[in-house]
């Protein structure tokens, strides 16, 4: 159960007191009184309060004297504070009053109402300012948290990579060995079954790496710039002209510019186009078609091919990692390349997603905020 908020109340004459007592009364506050500016000080040190009200005329240190003091203890150096006074009330004495840091000045006589809803007003302005410190050292523990799972999953990934290549190197050496020392003993059905171990070592040999990089993308900082998409995919269709030697017909049209990080959307162009390539390659012409859109504050990257398509209504499952809608005979992959692209999108507070009809192409879609 949380404390009620204090309210620190300063005046010289009892009566005073039990008046501003007896109009705070149904507030759900907890009022600490004080006769002198001593008393008041003493009460500061024992306790945190949400408001001060002060009157000005007090014998030894006056309620300016104590504001004073108010504002150059760090304790208290943010502490709202109300002169309430019946004597030092012309306007010369009001000013000086705020100049002391006051944040609000009420004269007497005054209407309960009016000191009521101005008690409330800092009541609640604490509150809210406690509730924003706990909901900050809330966020900190969960920052620490996922700092230290973040270097949980760095350790992890460099376990998997060392632990999980070792044996695969070992795999892949073995198997080389028999092949160079052993091939002439070896019947088709042996020659066949090795060829099997290696391709499959190979294989998982890339899906760790995949595995690897979706992993460190959720680590990596953004570094983001203006982007000419034009440019970066061509240079993505370089790329894959060369490594791939396909036989698809991309056609880029003029595509918008955006502010993203290039590195990373290169990956997005280099995943969607590769897709593209390989779901087209059985087209007797595979086209692929790169254009761009703007549309209520996003800029839209559409990439289009007449390949094989997709069932929609398995739609929800192709940004999965190893998430397949097409058999592995029929076509290579490892089931996380549209997976980094659903994540890098995402990080650029953008969404991913694609139409398609079995037999007639697909259309994959990107967007990113303007």
């Amino acid at each position: 159960m949380l404390n009620k908020p204090k309210i620190l109340i300063v005046d010289d004459k009892p009566e005073n007191l039990l008046v501003l007592e007896a109009v705070l009364k149904d507030l759900d506050v907890e009022l600490i009184k004080a006769e002198n500016g001593d008393e008041a000080l003493k009460a500061i040190l024992h306790h945190d309060f949400a408001l001060a009200l002060l009157d000005i005329q007090m014998p030894g240190m006056d309620g300016f004297e104590l504001a004073d003091i108010l504002r150059n203890f760090k304790k208290t150096a943010n502490l709202p504070f109300i002169f309430i006074s019946a004597v030092y009330t012309d306007n010369p004495n009001v000013f000086k009053g705020y100049e002391k840091g006051a944040f609000s000045f009420i004269t007497k006589p005054f209407q309960p109402e009016i000191l009521i809803n101005k008690v409330k007003l800092f009541v609640e302005k604490h509150q809210q300012e406690i509730a924003l410190y706990e909901l900050n050292l809330d966020l900190q523990k969960k920052n620490l948290e996922l700092i230290n799972i973040n270097k949980e999953l760095e350790s992890f990934s460099y376990s998997v990579s060392h632990d999980l290549r070792t044996p695969l190197r070992a795999i892949n050496g073995f198997a080389h060995i028999l092949h160079e020392d052993h091939e002439p003993n070896l019947d088709q059905d042996a020659k066949r079954l090795l060829s099997m171990i290696e391709e499959n070592a190979i294989k998982m040999g890339v899906l760790i790496d995949d595995l690897l990089e979706f992993s460190k993308l959720g680590r990596k900082a953004l570094a983001k710039s203006t982007v000419d998409m034009t440019e970066l995919t061509e240079q993505a269709v370089a790329k894959l002209n060369q490594a791939n030697g396909h036989k698809a017909n991309v056609i880029i049209n003029p595509l918008l510019p955006v502010n993203a990080d290039s590195s990373l959307i290169k990956q997005v162009l280099l995943n969607l186009l590769s897709n593209a390539i390989k779901y087209s390659s059985k087209s007797d012409k595979p086209v692929i078609e790169i254009s761009s859109y703007s549309d209520e504050g996003n800029i839209v990257y559409k990439i289009k091919d007449n390949g094989v398509g997709f069932d929609e209504d398995y739609a929800h499952k192709l940004f999965g990692v190893f998430q397949r809608l097409h058999s592995i005979d029929e076509f290579e992959g490892t089931g996380i390349g549209l997976a980094l692209v659903k994540r890098i999108i995402h990080r650029h507070g953008g969404q991913v997603w694609a139409h398609s009809e079995l037999n007639n192409g697909a259309e994959f879609y990107f967007a990113l905020p303007m």
